[in-house]
């Protein structure tokens, strides 16, 4: 059974900096692509970032371009999202996902495994 736990959200204020952790298990976690979603109150669950198997190809939502990096260390079956210039806008519960597939997506329905997700909080 494959588990995502996240860690590292919490409160920062606009323009400060967090972390995000998505530590892996129950499968071999190098061999797939994964990904970063979050959800605000009241809306949708977006994409924000993914990532190759390998980490050489990345993908990022426009709202994050330049902010976001996400990166993975497949010996440590972990995937991070360093955000940078936080602003309100990013207030959200942040979601670690992974795939079955080997092709990177940015699309809530094509990840079949979710974490429980972390909140982060950008004050003004």
């Amino acid at each position: 059974q494959v588990q995502l736990v996240e860690s590292g959200g919490g409160l920062v204020q606009a323009g400060g900096s967090l972390r995000l952790s998505c530590a892996a298990s129950g499968r071999t976690f190098s061999r797939y692509p994964m990904g970063w979603f979050r959800q605000a109150p009241g809306k949708e669950r977006d994409f924000v970032a993914a990532i190759n198997w390998s980490g050489g190809d990345t993908y990022y939502a426009d709202s994050v371009k330049g902010r976001f990096t996400i990166s993975r260390d497949n010996a440590k079956n972990t995937v991070y999202l360093q955000m940078n210039s936080l602003q309100p806008e990013d207030t959200a519960v942040y979601y670690c996902a992974g795939t079955s597939g080997s092709v990177v997506r940015t699309t809530t329905r094509r990840y079949d495994y979710w974490g429980q997700g972390t909140q982060v909080t950008v004050s003004s």
